[in-house]
């Protein structure tokens, strides 16, 4: 049985806060124009953004592309609306409660429950962290010929990395994180220059298809690219990273940050999307329209885009994006290992020991299907991570959306009705389309 406290509860403790080294280090400018404060909100968005756009979604995103062309694009699109809609709701309920989701689920759940969410959640991160290893080993083999286990290995290394950033203070963190956003922005635009799509059809790919809910490859695929788009560990995340700001306890500054941070995600997901996108499109426009519809190897679209399209360019580009892809999901993975760990354990564990824990959890099978399989077992090992993560969402959704419409908990901040339904049916979608895939498998 759930429980519901009588009053909401108080402001929590300094050794309870969450992510306490970051929390409310980011000082929000008073007397300053409506452009500076907003500024001053801009950055957890790019933190959330990056998981919309790891290895994982290259995945989904190629296959999808190079089997069935631009129909997928309107799964791409409901899947970053859902994302927005949820991240929003996310933002909401950290800045009201001072709580993040993890924090809450082990206030409101009874113990048994609230450890099941954990494991799941952890489940969860691994799958998200054992893409973005595949996918950064795989981007070191293409531009440096580092082997494919060495360069598995080699990642665990970016530990190193994501303890100087966090020590220097999240600006630091957000600005890398957003810079290498737009360097990947970048080349994918080159991309699509090179790659030449049929616009009109790219346009008409946005409309949803009933050939999506009847074809069991592409609903296999689709359920992956929505697993690689909404993905659970960023739910847990933002609700911790939001509190980052000093904004103040007070009615009206709760409301201006929830406003500003809703800005600042929503932004940031819609560049996660045009990403997305041109992955898919790239894949559709050089791959399908080529008649190589069955490409869903990283290294093997890397291989075909130079003779395809006619340039080195295009490849090149190719790896350096999916390098600074994977670099930047790194930060995620270990900031929501640290968030759903202290969230529903209370334990804190030091940030060195944390990330090999993440690491090795995730290494050890990508090592093993690495050097079983070599080169041709990444691409189904990468795929069947999506679906992982999307057959975990309800249990991360159904959670965060019985906090944002909670009246008592949230008061005066509690997400508007619109919301509240519209987040609900996305969830009903999502279980849903969990189902439908479970049955498919048992079918078989």
């Amino acid at each position: 049985m759930l429980t519901r406290p009588e009053a909401p509860p108080p402001a929590p403790a300094r050794s309870d806060l969450s992510l306490a080294e970051m929390h409310g280090s980011v000082r929000i400018p008073d007397a300053a124009g409506w452009t500076r404060r907003l500024g001053a909100f801009i950055g957890p968005g790019y933190l959330i953004a990056v998981g919309y756009m790891d290895p994982g979604n290259w995945a989904t995103a190629l296959a999808g592309g190079s089997a069935f062309g631009y129909t997928l694009l309107s799964v791409a699109l409901a899947s970053s609306l859902m994302a927005m809609l949820l991240q929003a709701l996310c933002a909401r309920i950290g800045i009201a409660t001072g709580r993040d989701l993890a924090q809450l689920c082990r206030d409101r759940f009874p113990k048994p429950v609230n450890f099941v969410l954990w494991a799941l959640a952890e489940v969860a991160i691994c799958a998200t962290d054992l893409a973005e290893l595949i996918g950064t080993a795989i981007a070191l083999n293409l531009l440096f010929g580092i082997p494919l286990l060495a360069g598995v290995v080699l990642t665990a290394l970016d530990a190193l990395l994501i303890l100087w950033l966090q020590h220097r203070g999240v600006r630091w963190l957000e600005a890398l994180v957003a810079g290498l956003m737009f360097l990947v922005f970048g080349c994918f635009a080159t991309q699509l220059v090179l790659a030449q799509p049929d616009w009109a059809a790219v346009l008409g790919g946005y409309l949803p298809q009933a050939s999506i809910l009847t074809n069991e490859n592409q609903l296999y695929i689709a359920i992956g690219i929505l697993g690689a788009t909404v993905m659970p560990h960023n739910l847990y995340l933002h609700t911790a990273v939001v509190q980052s700001r000093a904004y103040g306890e007070d009615r009206e500054a709760k409301r201006e940050a929830i406003r500003f941070a809703t800005i600042d995600s929503s932004v940031a997901l819609t560049l996660a999307l045009l990403v997305n996108s041109a992955i898919l499109i790239t894949a559709a426009a050089v791959f399908h329209a080529g008649g190589r519809t069955e490409v869903a190897e990283i290294q093997e679209a890397y291989e075909l885009l130079t003779p395809m399209v006619g340039t080195t360019m295009a490849a090149t580009l190719f790896a350096v994006a999916l390098l600074a892809c994977g670099l930047n999901a790194t930060v995620t993975a270990t900031l929501a290992g640290q968030v759903v760990m202290e969230g529903f354990l209370g334990l804190r564990l030091s940030p060195v020991l944390r990330r090999l824990v993440t690491r090795l959890v995730a290494i050890v099978p990508a090592v093993v299907i690495t050097w079983l399989y070599g080169e041709s077992g990444t691409a189904q090992l990468l795929v069947f991570s999506q679906v992982v993560l999307c057959l975990q969402l309800p249990f991360a959704v159904v959670p965060l959306m019985l906090f944002a419409g909670d009246r008592l908990r949230l008061g005066p901040h509690a997400a508007p009705r619109w919301q509240v339904v519209v987040g609900w049916a996305s969830t009903v979608v999502i279980v849903a389309l969990n189902l439908k895939l479970l049955w498919g498998i048992i079918a078989e």
